[in-house]
This record gives C-alpha cells, structure tokens and sequence, in this order.
C-alpha cells in the first residue's frame, strides 16, 4: 500500500467497541478491505491489516531519512561545515554541482513512492551509490592511482598471417 493511499485513512468506517464484540468476523473482513477505525467511550483505535502498518511505518522511517540527507546536502550548499562525523558528513566530499545532481536525483526517486512499488529501493541506491563515491573520492590510494602516471605501452599490429 503506498503512502498516498493512507490520505484518506480517516476516512474509514467507525464501528463501536460493542459491534466489534458482537460481529468480530464481519469487523475483520471490513478490515481487509480498509481501515476501520474502532471507538470505545472517548477513546479510537485504527484496525489495519499488519502488512499495511509495515508499509506505514517503514514510509515513516526512511522518510525521516531521506530528509536529513537532504537537509545535509542543502545545508553543504549553503556553505554550511558538516564534520565526517555527522551519517551524512561524507556528502561533504562532493562539489557544488555534484550535490545539485545529489539532489536532483532523490527528490525524483522521492516523487515515485505513491507510483512505484520499487521507489524505497531506488532511493536506498541512489544513497548507496552517492555514499561509495564519496568513499573513493575520500580515499588517498585511490586519489593517488588516478594522479599516477602510467606506462603506457602502443599496440602495435600483430604481422599479417600470424595465428592470434
């Protein structure tokens, strides 16, 4: 279930405590079509199927997430200094521009959640992949083996008829 659908959650069916009690069967099948939202005396209690609760919360979660990774980037725009110490500091390592695309890219995956049933994990890429190349961008061995001169030797044509 995807987020946007959770926008209308209110407005679910309202059954008592005492129907609950009285027709718990036909409360639960209601439940699997949508939420029910179950009153006692002053007090309401959501009925949702446990896999749409994993999907709520887990939205919940790495939205939390994708905000603060992007409120790191923004800030790194902003001229702001995030230490290597911060989860997201190694956001630090990367060019005005680069920080741009950084953010180009997840604020489109972050668009597709309600669309695509693969966006969490397109953004968990998009963090991953952004997360390596800072690490090689970070890394002395590999600064030091791309400024290296290399040995380059030309092929040369191997001579006609020769069995390769």
């Amino acid at each position: 279930m995807s987020i946007g659908t959770f926008g209308n959650i209110y407005s679910d069916e309202l059954i008592t405590a005492t129907e609950l009690n009285r027709q718990p069967g036909r409360v639960l099948d209601k439940a699997l079509e949508r939420p029910v939202t179950i009153t006692r005396n002053d007090q309401s209690f959501a009925l949702l199927r446990r896999e749409e609760v994993t999907s709520l919360v887990k939205a919940a979660t790495q939205s939390k997430a994708v905000f603060e990774v992007l409120t790191v980037a923004f800030s790194l725009l902003l001229g702001k200094e995030i230490g290597f110490e911060h989860p997201y500091g190694w956001l630090s390592v990367f060019e005005e521009d680069d920080l741009q695309e950084f953010i180009k890219e997840l604020t489109e995956a972050f668009r597709l959640i309600d669309s695509s049933t693969t966006a969490w994990e397109m953004i968990d890429a998009i963090i991953h992949e952004w997360h390596e190349s800072a690490i090689a961008i970070a890394s002395p061995e590999l600064a030091t083996a791309f400024s290296a001169e290399t040995d380059e030797v030309p092929l040369t044509k191997p001579p006609a008829g020769s069995a390769v």
